[in-house]
């Protein structure tokens, strides 16, 4: 199972660094790992995004971090509010650091690094606001869907 993969105080890491990254956001962030992904990552991710409820913040401005482990695939999609405001190459930026970590098989720092950075540009175009709600949980989530 997907879940097995991370130790409690790796899973523990990864909420910290969400409940950190949103600290100072409106936006959310989701993690959701699966053991594999057959098909297109990305197109899989989209299926994800939509199940999750991703696309139903009040600001559009979701952020998924999906992880097929076994498959060595991933992907991140930030919802349409994030997407019309950050650098084209953003998401790209974030990818390569991640995996300039998982290639040396720190796959928890890696996921926690793109975290902060994402939660920071979100900071920078979606402030946290006095009436802001938690509208996603920060657990993550495991599926063991082979899509």
């Amino acid at each position: 199972m997907a879940s097995s993969f991370f130790t409690q105080a790796q899973q523990d890491r990864i909420v910290q660094a969400i409940r950190d990254a949103e600290k100072n956001t409106s936006g959310e962030i989701k993690v959701h790992i699966e053991k594999e992904c057959s098909g297109d990552v990305m197109t899989h991710a989209k299926e994800v995004f939509l199940l999750l409820k991703l696309h139903e913040t009040s600001l559009r401005n979701g952020v998924l971090f999906y992880l097929a482990l076994e498959s060595h695939k991933f992907a991140i999609l930030g919802d349409e509010g994030i997407d019309k405001v950050v650098p084209a190459n953003f998401w790209q930026e974030i990818k390569q650091a991640m995996r300039s970590q998982f290639k040396q098989g720190l796959i928890t720092e890696g996921l926690c690094q793109g975290i902060r950075m994402a939660g920071h540009e979100l900071k920078a175009h979606f402030p946290y606001q006095a009436n802001d709600k938690n509208e996603l949980s920060d657990d993550i989530s495991f599926g063991d869907s082979k899509g």
